[in-house]
């Protein structure tokens, strides 16, 4: 509902499962009064109740369009005082919309009582019509046309008082030629006059901002209101039916005057309810468009409407909707204009009802409506009413506007303005994906169905931007998590710190264009870094002021803005800034990670990864994806096809299928002992070549004999291929170091096999090391340690 700029409605916030839930409540005024520029207090806009903000407007627009307005202009022809033409048609009635100019630009309070004075000079025009179908005599009349060829057409009608006969006769439909427009009426026809009546249904709501208790005003006020008039209308038409022949009533639509005990009486309420009428349409448009304004829904072009008087008026809208208006009034007849302001209005009920329709589906509890008949079966049906009756009425009319609603939806989806005031399809997303959540059934998983599930560890994401968008790249449509543990123990504290931080990190995710979730937690330990982190901040584009200023006029950002998205994240650590988290306790992590049947992937110098950014134009042309499936710190495995050292290949497969790796190439490096007597290392190439066949991954294979660097290698006594070594020696390290500097120091990434951790965390220290030691210097890279089966190649 339209509100003023200094009737902002509160928001009720609250948290449910770690889901924020902003609800507009009704709109209300402010306790507290609110001072203006020149230091006195602005007046309250809220001052009407139920009587003279719902109920008065709302009758005399659901009055006039059909029991007066209709009848404006074809008066009888012994009662035109004022010239007839067009034009006269239209000079009219832009000096009465003038009119209705200066009362809406003085404000809604003057209006609702100029509304009531109205309502009494309507009250006893109708009273008149009752009391003459009593008290007039029958009478007969001779009504004159202008027909084709410039020929008068006359007709005979007859007022025949109240009779059982005229009544019988007017039953029926009869519909015939229209002398407005010279067209043959019908039930569409027909119903699209009448329709608009109904219009003034809404008249009520658009005062929203003006009532002092809109949420029992509106409901009360409207029903009331409708009751009133349904009454008024059926009587009405069951005294005209009794009472004049169908001559009368097809031929003269102004024949209220000619029946009248003082004719006058008709062309007061016709011209005060016209005035009315108008008013209402008004200065209820004229609140819509400032509330569309305030929203910035259509950007500049609405822009001026967010003007306001020092009263609240929004007098810039005021304009905007006498100028629309005028534009109409060429059109000269109401006839002329009323299918296409039913389709219109019945398109805007059908609106209506499907956000009610929707609020019901979404079982949103804060949707309680008052209206104790309303289910989600009467918004179903409302909506195919409307939809049915707009194509019945002019098939044209509705297609276009069906067409112009889908335009405007297009405009406001790509253009994609945000505001405060909730979206239902996030209610509805809510609920459609909570129902198909528990259509999942962990039971019938399959392999052939596995996609990356990642939770990627992040300690400050200044240092970690490159990282965050590669894995991005990696995750494939499956799910893609950012997880931060903030340091402190929520014993010594009164609330939990992080729920204030999830705005700042859903704006990162927004800045950085990566699909991921969020999630944040509070513990004793962090993180642990074995360098020194750059600033990701400083280099990239999407952070600089502004790019980002350029980006966001305008819209709604959450409360969170590009100086204070800098301010909230720290800056990096530096060489003299100890770690938050010991060797042991990461080791212990990793150890955890796998025991609990996760795989693990450890990524060092991403940093140096460039075009990962969501404007890079980078399709990985000339790119190099290397993978180094075998175990190199334990040269007695050569067992190629483990469940560790296929899940690389899936993964670097999954790499080289998203955009930005698309046209990279992959080697796969397979390390052998040329120098042994064995030469089963040939069988498990070509053993090694089918597999990747089957799997359908596109790779070239390399083969690096690694004699020199196994010369290194020395397996304590008593000890096993396959267990972590505990002591290896720097030699070793190193050689192994080089032959990846050699084979893959181009690369843009590399894939490499991540041991097993050691039992004893007194080995926590010699395990990093060995890390360190052997990935020193190479670039961007992943160690992996893969626990579950990826690949399938049977049919």
């Amino acid at each position: 509902m339209p509100a003023m700029p200094n009737e902002h409605s509160p928001l009720i916030t609250s948290g449910v499962c770690g889901l924020t839930l902003t609800t507009a409540t009704c709109i209300t005024a402010s306790d507290s009064p609110q001072e203006s520029g020149s230091g006195k207090t602005a007046q309250d806009p809220r001052r009407l109740n139920t009587f003279f903000g719902v109920m008065v407007p709302t009758i005399l627009s659901m009055f006039s369009i059909i029991l007066f307005l209709r009848t404006e202009s074809s008066a009888s022809e012994g009662w035109r005082v004022l010239p007839q033409g067009y034009w006269y048609t239209v000079l009219y009635s832009s000096v009465v919309l003038l009119l209705c100019l200066l009362v809406c630009l003085v404000g809604a309070h003057i209006y609702s009582r100029t509304a009531f004075v109205i309502l009494l000079v309507v009250t006893v025009s109708l009273l008149s019509v009752f009391i003459s179908a009593v008290a007039v005599k029958p009478k007969d009349f001779v009504i004159s046309h202008q027909g084709p060829g410039n020929q008068t057409l006359h007709y005979n009608a007859s007022y025949t008082g109240f009779s059982a006969t005229t009544l019988r006769n007017n039953l029926g439909s009869g519909y015939s030629l229209d002398y407005s427009t010279n067209s043959v009426m019908s039930f569409a026809t027909v119903f699209a006059v009448m329709f608009t009546s109904c219009t003034g249904i809404m008249a009520g709501a658009n005062m929203s901002g003006e009532l002092k208790t809109p949420s029992i005003s509106i409901p009360k006020g409207t029903i009331i209101a409708v009751f009133y008039t349904f009454t008024v209308y059926v009587l009405l038409f069951i005294f005209v039916s009794a009472t004049c022949n169908r001559t009368l009533l097809i031929q003269d639509y102004g024949f209220l005057q000619r029946i009248n005990i003082w004719p006058p009486f008709v062309a007061i309420g016709i011209y005060c309810a016209s005035l009315s009428a108008a008013m209402c349409a008004m200065i209820g448009a004229s609140r819509i468009l400032h509330a569309l304004a305030l929203d910035h829904l259509f950007g500049l072009p609405l822009a001026p409407a967010t003007v306001t008087s020092n009263s609240g008026n929004p007098w810039v809208a005021v304009l905007y909707t006498w100028g629309l208006a005028q534009c109409v009034v060429f059109a000269g007849q109401l006839n002329a204009v009323a299918s296409l302001v039913t389709v219109f209005y019945l398109l805007a009920y059908a609106a209506v009802d499907l956000a009610c329709l929707a609020l019901e589906w979404a079982s949103a509890p804060n949707f309680r409506p008052t209206f104790q008949l309303f289910s989600w079966h009467t918004c179903l049906l409302g909506i195919l009413s409307c939809l049915v009756m707009m194509f019945v009425i002019n098939p044209v009319y509705s297609s276009g506007s069906i067409v112009l609603l889908l335009l405007l939806l297009l405009f406001l989806h790509y253009r994609s303005p945000t505001s405060s005031w909730g979206y239902i399809s996030q209610a509805l997303i809510f609920h459609q994906v909570r129902k198909y959540l528990l259509m999942l059934d962990v039971r019938k998983e399959h392999v052939k169905f596995w996609r990356p599930q990642v939770l990627l560890m992040v300690s400050n994401p200044r240092s970690s931007c490159q990282l965050i968008l590669f894995v991005n790249q990696l995750k494939k449509g499956g799910l893609y998590v950012l997880g931060h543990v903030q340091l402190g123990d929520l014993d010594s504290m009164p609330s939990d710190p992080v729920q204030t931080q999830y705005n700042f990190w859903l704006s990162l995710v927004d800045k950085l264009g990566v699909k991921a979730f969020v999630d944040l937690t509070l513990s004793p330990s962090g993180f642990y870094d074995s360098s020194t982190p750059d600033d990701f901040f400083l280099q990239d584009s999407a952070f600089c002021r502004s790019s980002v200023e350029e980006g966001s006029k305008g819209e709604y950002n959450f409360g969170v803005d590009l100086p204070s998205l800098q301010a909230h994240f720290p800056p990096v650590r530096h060489d003299e800034s100890p770690r938050w988290l010991s060797p042991e306790e990461y080791v212990g992590i990793i150890s955890d990670a796998i025991k609990m049947n996760k795989n693990v992937c450890l990524g060092r110098y991403f940093f140096q990864l460039q075009g990962e950014g969501k404007d890079s134009k980078v399709d990985g042309s000339e790119r190099t994806i290397d993978v180094w499936p075998l175990n190199l710190l334990q040269p007695g495995s050569r067992d190629y096809q483990d469940v560790c050292s296929l899940f690389l290949l899936q993964m670097a497969c999954v790499l080289n299928m998203s955009s930005k790796w698309r046209h990279a190439r992959m080697r796969i490096f397979l390390n052998v002992e040329t120098g042994s007597c064995d030469q089963g290392w040939v069988v498990n190439e070509e053993t090694f070549r089918e597999l990747l066949r089957k799997l359908r991954i596109r790779a070239s294979i390399k083969i690096v004999p690694w004699d020199s660097v196994v010369q290194h290698y020395a397996l304590p006594e008593g000890e096993r291929c396959g267990e972590p070594t505990p002591g290896l020696s720097e030699d070793f390290l190193s050689a192994v170091n080089c032959m990846l500097m050699e084979h893959s120091s181009q690369a843009a990434v590399r894939f490499l096999y991540l041991p097993r951790p050691p039992a004893g965390r007194n080995q926590s220290q010699n395990y990093l090391a060995h890390l360190e030691a052997v990935t020193r210097g190479l670039g961007p890279t992943l160690l992996i340690h893969g626990v579950t089966p990826v690949t399938y190649t049977d049919l």
